[in-house]
């Protein structure tokens, strides 16, 4: 079942040669990644429904994706202009303000050099350390507002000043 059957799927060259090459035969990096999502993503790439990027890519006006790599081959953030400035929407380029904040690395890792430079990258793109979400950390919810009410700790407004108390 596909949650969005018309959307445009943006990804880094590098990521989809990474889930579908050589290194896909190690099971510590492997991991992360589910079969069956992988075959759904070439299935879209021959649908027409993919877009490739290799580095910096616009997707819509005030919308960029970034090239961070480390957790896997082709990992991307991506940055968005906001009304409070650039927010940079990490996914898994840092899981966890913890690992941002402390430079500590998810065991996970294709490359640890590239995390802790993806990092700085992370900071530099953003306009302020505060403007960085973590793609699994649960405090982004206690952070930032819900969209609307009933959507406490599910759905946050990104674009709306954290509280940090």
């Amino acid at each position: 079942m596909s949650y969005f059957p018309q959307a445009r799927y943006h990804l880094q060259d590098r990521e989809m040669a990474y889930a579908t090459g050589r290194c896909m035969c190690h099971q510590a990096l492997r991991a992360p990644f589910e079969v069956e999502d992988v075959i759904a993503m070439v299935r879209k790439v021959f649908s027409g429904r993919a877009s490739f990027h290799d580095g910096t890519g616009e997707i819509a006006p005030g919308v960029t994706v970034h090239h961070i790599g480390g957790h896997s081959k082709g990992l991307q953030c991506v940055r968005v202009k906001t009304r409070r400035g650039h927010v940079v929407l990490a996914a898994d380029a840092t899981h966890l303000y913890a690992h941002i904040d402390g430079g500590r690395v998810f065991p996970i890792t294709y490359n640890v050099g590239e995390v802790v430079e993806g990092y700085e990258t992370l900071k530099r793109l953003a306009t302020s350390p505060r403007h960085v979400v973590p793609g699994h950390d649960p405090l982004v919810l206690q952070r930032y507002p819900a969209a609307k009410p009933g959507l406490e700790g599910w759905v946050a407004r990104l674009d709306a000043e954290p509280n940090y108390n």
